[in-house]
């Protein structure tokens, strides 16, 4: 290529110094081109989405729940603060007094996908979560009622079916841990409920750990938007290597960047649930964190890998013989990273199966052959009658807060029935006042599981360290309005 460009560039010998300077600019702006063209080749920049978007939409499904509530929504005349109609339309309110409100019903609109002929559809867990009818509208224009086959809240994730009487166009997952940092994706739905929409970008980071335990999020610049929720992001061969999850932004609006769960932890839920209903992940039973520098000085390691066993509480580790003070290097025959590694390969390693657990003991290594339990069984135990009443109240990240009850529930802007932590007060020097928290606000979710109790909330900050994480997210809700807040928990 370079050497044609050279030769284009020489002029004909005895040429008139108009032509020469003419064949000059012509052979540069050439040779220019040419390469501008080898660099678009290179990177693989595509020249149109539209095929690929044509082959694949048919498999994109608009989905609308529709929810009945006890009580009012809020869904009245909205006036601005501090307005000179805001007394008139309070007292309008107020005269239609709580026995004069019919219950109501609500929609809410998200996306899925097909991912079988005979119609089983994957979606979030958020957008079908507590609804009593789920509908699906497919992009011929056909509506069919779904029913909710089973739902993973730990990685958001929902499985549907529908019955059609003709087989359903579908799309297959691909393989996310492909996927580099550079490359190109396509993201379809629904978003803010205006029909089907496809937006492009690029894969913007991977491996971002949000709030959850199983955690492997896709960031992405393509625009994901209120209503993407639950739909697929391809790669350039029309496979879903995402389920599109969550965005970060300010104003609830798309920012650039955009979440969307790896396919290879989607596809491991989806095969339970198809299966059984539900999700059944294995258990090993042991308390955990990070290796250090510091603590692989001190213990001898070559590297900080691993997992640093802190307790043992009974269970199949403990019966294996593991002890606090062990450093998981190897589990099931592949090495051990960190402890968000272990977390996510024993969740996908099947019940009942005994694995071998390579550990570092007082400098020695030692081969456990654990046969794993089931996490769901675990953590859904009985709590002892004997336990500690929770208290009213409690200091968490700087944060005074307790359960909200249903005389302030509607005050807060919240749906009858609502649970969650109301903020009582807050340190003004502490992270959460200077991430916008204020008195008032209310926590529903942390880690993505509701919070009820104060002991709920400090359950998910350890569960967030014990996992390695760095931050928590919340979901506050500030007059009924929900954002997401990440907080530091270390």
């Amino acid at each position: 290529m370079t050497s044609q460009a050279r030769t284009l560039a020489l002029p004909p010998t005895g040429a008139a110094p108009g032509f020469l300077r003419l064949a000059w600019a012509m052979a540069v702006a050439l040779a220019l081109a040419l390469t501008q063209v080898a660099s678009a080749e290179a990177r693989g920049v595509p020249e149109s989405f539209a095929d690929l978007a044509e082959s694949i939409s048919d498999s994109v499904v608009n989905i609308t729940t529709t929810t009945t509530v006890a009580g009012p929504l809020g869904g009245g005349p909205i006036v601005p603060e501090g307005s000179p109609f805001e007394d008139f339309f309070r007292d309008f309110q107020n005269r239609n007094g709580p026995g004069d409100r019919a219950p109501r019903r609500s929609n809410a609109l998200g996306s899925g996908f097909v991912i079988s002929a005979d119609g089983f559809i994957v979606t979030t867990n958020h957008v079908i979560d507590g609804a009593d009818e789920v509908e699906v509208e497919f992009f011929s224009g056909e509506r069919l009622v779904a029913e909710v086959v089973g739902t993973d809240p730990k990685t958001d994730i929902a499985l549907l079916k529908v019955d059609s009487a003709d087989p359903l166009p579908f799309v297959s997952f691909g393989d996310s841990d492909e996927m580099r940092v550079g490359d190109w994706v396509m993201a379809m739905g629904n978003p803010l409920g205006q029909g089907f929409s496809v937006s492009a970008g690029i894969v913007s980071a991977r491996g971002r750990a949000l709030s959850g335990t199983y955690d492997d999020y896709i960031q992405t610049d393509a625009a994901i938007n209120r209503g993407n929720s639950g739909g697929p992001l391809f790669n350039m061969d029309g496979e879903v290597i995402g389920v599109n999850t969550a965005i970060l932004s300010p104003n609830g609006g798309s920012i650039g960047i955009g979440f969307s769960m790896a396919s290879n932890v989607v596809t491991n839920v989806v095969e339970q649930l198809r299966e059984f209903g539900e999700t059944r992940r294995g258990w090993l039973g042991v308390r955990i964190q990070d290796v250090t520098d510091d603590v692989a000085e001190a213990m001898e390691l070559t590297e900080a890998r691993g997992a640093l066993v802190t307790d043992v509480p009974p269970g199949p580790a403990a019966e294996a013989g593991m002890l606090a003070g062990d450093v998981i290097l190897s589990f099931d025959g592949a090495d051990v990273a960190d402890t968000r590694e272990l977390v996510r390969r024993v969740a996908d390693t099947a019940v009942g199966k005994t694995v071998e657990v390579v550990v570092l003991r007082e400098g020695a290594r030692e081969v456990l052959d654990v046969t794993l339990g089931r996490r769901e069984l675990a953590e859904g135990e009985a709590v002892p009658a004997a336990a500690a009443q929770e208290p009213a109240e409690a200091e968490i990240l700087g944060l005074t807060l307790g359960p909200v009850d249903e005389a302030e529930a509607e005050t807060l802007g919240l749906a009858p029935g609502s649970t969650g932590l109301v903020v009582r007060e807050i340190d003004e020097l502490s992270e959460a006042y200077e991430k916008g928290l204020r008195a008032g606000d209310v926590i529903t979710e942390a880690g993505q599981q509701k919070v009820a109790q104060p002991g709920d909330l400090e359950d998910r900050i350890e569960e967030a360290r014990d996992a390695g994480r760095k931050s928590l997210l919340l979901l506050v809700r500030r007059a009924g309005e929900p954002r997401f807040v990440a907080l530091s928990v270390e």
